[in-house]
């Protein structure tokens, strides 16, 4: 399978947007719980809005049909112990009948060239709630990653 890479426009958004929602409903289906709101239209103006704007950068996994095989969104973070700016992997999704094709690693891949262009140190990334998750923290620690420790909490505003 000949398989392309490229930074997602705000054309793409939509397209992108449907695979997003695919990644919510696998995590909420594999955890039991519904821990994401997911509107396709508010998130495709939201995404369309952070690609425009660089808030995010966004890399897509395409077929030679130009279908939407996988993608991973990034943004530029900063933190003293990260000795300035680093990038962070909100989402890294590939459709399951894709995956074991390497296409995650790709995407990774695509994503450490990126961020050294930008002059970043690290990538960090938050896996979903251990064990359900086990084989995605194995893909990232294959990959380099290693646990830094904590664990990822919010609050609402």
């Amino acid at each position: 399978m000949n398989i392309v890479l490229e930074r997602a426009t705000p054309q793409q958004a939509p397209a992108i947007s449907k695979l997003v929602g695919e990644l919510l409903k696998e995590i909420m289906d594999t955890i039991g719980v519904e821990a994401f709101n997911f509107n396709l239209e508010e998130t495709t103006e939201r995404l369309r809005d952070f690609i425009d704007t660089e808030k995010y950068f966004v890399f897509i996994a395409q077929d030679s049909n130009e279908d939407i095989l996988g993608f991973i969104t990034l943004y530029e973070s900063y933190a003293l112990y990260a000795e300035g700016a680093f990038g962070t992997i909100p989402e890294l999704y590939v459709r399951p009948e894709h995956r074991s094709n390497r296409i995650g690693n790709l995407l990774l891949a695509e994503a450490r060239l990126f961020g050294a262009t930008r002059g970043w140190k690290r990538l960090e990334v938050t896996t979903p709630p251990l064990p359900q998750f086990e084989k995605t923290l194995a893909f990232y620690e294959r990959e380099g990653f290693e646990i830094s420790g904590g664990r990822k909490l919010k609050t609402d505003l």
